[in-house]
Parts: structure tokens; sequence; C-alpha cells
């Protein structure tokens, strides 16, 4: 089973007459809500400092976007951008995750980017534009992939974040609180699997089935191409693995997803179900926004019987 491409083309490019978006938009968050699509995407221009901008479709394919970013850098957490979002919609209310990169870390904590770290934040808005930043998931580490679960189990927020090399699963119970005692590794790389041997990740939010929790994920091996697999996760404990097919579902192919700003990447934040259909929207070589889709059934079916 393979993921179809809309088009052999981007569906969402640049904006050179921009200074913020000037040479990349890529790793979009996309909902539907209220019968519109609603994309948040990470863009780098003149100063090549990430930010996250937003744009609306009526289609998913032809956008309309805001002219200045939605969330911006604010203070020597953040100084070095602001990446790879990904929002969920839980109780009509938005929460976004994304990775903050700062030139200073918080107090305590150690550095791990030059002199800087990352921290995975977590935000909420009712309406997708204006955002609160509420706080990270962890602290002091390298550590991002991280995303929000599409609603609350048990009682309680659900995240996944990447411990490298482990996926790994959080909860808690107001978002601001993550209790390491409930962290717990989930899956990682598979050395005998040559597509994902060396490092896994979360892609978009986890679609819910009467099978599992469906996740699709990215990996890499010694060739470090970027592929995208699937996972079955327990509905009621997405700490257990069901089902993890070895194959993969999709690829770099387009040259402008093997040439683009990093080369032989796609990336995606973002895979809404429409209708009966999944819409994978994904980076190309970190430089594009493309789109590729496949039936729920067809996805559901590989990662059952894969």
């Amino acid at each position: 089973m393979k993921l179809e491409r809309i088009s052999h083309t981007p569906i969402f490019l640049p904006d050179p007459t921009t200074w913020w978006m000037t040479y990349n938009v890529f790793n979009p968050a996309v909902v539907v809500h209220n019968g519109l699509f609603h994309m948040w995407f990470r863009a780098q221009g003149l100063d090549w400092i990430s930010r996250i901008g937003y744009a609306v479709s009526d289609d998913g394919i032809h956008w309309n976007r805001l002219q200045e970013p939605v969330l911006d850098i604010t203070d020597a957490l953040d100084s070095r951008g602001l990446e790879d979002p990904r929002v969920a919609v839980i109780e009509d209310e938005f929460y976004l995750t994304y990775t903050a990169y700062g030139s200073d870390v918080l107090p305590g904590a150690k550095p791990t980017h030059s002199g800087g770290g990352i921290l995975p934040m977590v935000a909420r808005s009712t309406n997708g534009i204006q955002w609160e930043k509420i706080g990270p998931i962890v602290t002091g580490e390298d550590n991002k992939d991280h995303l929000l679960f599409p609603r609350k189990i048990n009682g309680k927020f659900v995240a996944f974040h990447r411990r490298w090399p482990h996926v790994c699963l959080a909860e808690s119970d107001d978002l601001r609180t993550w209790e390491p005692s409930r962290m717990k590794p989930i899956y990682g790389p598979r050395p005998e699997n040559d597509w994902d041997s060396k490092s896994v990740g979360s892609n978009g939010l986890p679609i819910e089935t009467r099978y599992g929790w469906l996740q699709i994920n990215h990996g890499y091996g010694p060739d470090h191409i970027y592929r995208f697999g699937v996972v079955l996760l327990d509905l009621e404990d997405p700490s257990i693995v069901l089902r993890r097919p070895r194959g993969f579902i999709f690829e770099p192919m387009e040259l402008w997803e093997i040439r683009g700003d990093v080369p032989n990447v796609v990336f995606s934040c973002a895979n809404p179900v429409v209708g009966d259909r999944v819409y994978v929207y994904y980076a190309g070589g970190d430089h594009a926004i493309g789109l590729a889709t496949c039936s729920l059934a067809q996805l559901v079916d590989f990662a059952v019987n894969g």
C-alpha cells in the first residue's frame, strides 16, 4: 500500500514577497473544523528563523494565507525559531504543539544545542489565531515530534513525544504538569528493518478507528531517506502496540522532495480524515508543501494485515 500524491507539484509554496516566509514553508498542521480546512505551517524567511503562519481553504488544496505569522518568537527560549506545529481540537478548543528552539535554557537545565536548547511546547487558542503559551512537556533534553491525541483518554490529556531514540507516551491533567513517572517508551527504531533502523518519530494526530489508534509515523535508515510507516495502538491504553507493519507507505520521489533545502525528506504533521479518505499533508525537502491521500479503509487494512 502506498499513499497517492494528488499532483507532481506542491500545493503550497514560499512567498518571496514577504520577509518571514521567503524561502521555505513546510511541516504544516491541518484540521477540518466548521466546514473549512485550517493550516498552521512553519516558515523561514530572510533571517532563517522559523515562525508559524496560518492559512485557510474550502477544499484543502487552494489556500489563502495571513500575511503575518500567528506565532512568533518572544524571548531567548524560542529566539532561534518555532518549529513543526501539530494541532488538535479538543472540546471546542485548539491545542498547538510545537518545538521552541532557543539561545537560552530554563534555570537549572543543561544546554542541548550550541549553548541553547529546545522545548516541546503546548499552546491553546479559542480561534486558532491568538495563542496562549501553556508550557513544555519536558525540559532539559533533546525532545521533539510531540503531539496531543485528539481526545482525552480516561479523563487525561495524552501526548506522544520523542525521548530519542524512542517514541514515548505522556499524560497530564491540565497540560501544565507532565509527571515523569507517567512517561513511558512505546517503540523505537527497528535495527532489522532497513527503512526505520536508525530513527523514528510521530507524524500527525492518531486516527481513532474501531481497531485502535492508527498512527502514521516516520523513520530513516542508513541512507537517511525519510519514509512513512504505520503503527496501530490500543484505544484505551495507547502504550500497547497492537501492530506495526514492516513496510513503508511513502517516500521521496519527486524532484522537489529529493533536492529541497534538506534533501531526501518527506515530513508530515497532519493527516486529517476527510469523508472516507486520509489527507496526508507533508513537506518535501523542507521547502514546500504537498498532499497525498489514501482511503481510510485501505490504511486500516494495511495497519491490521500489512
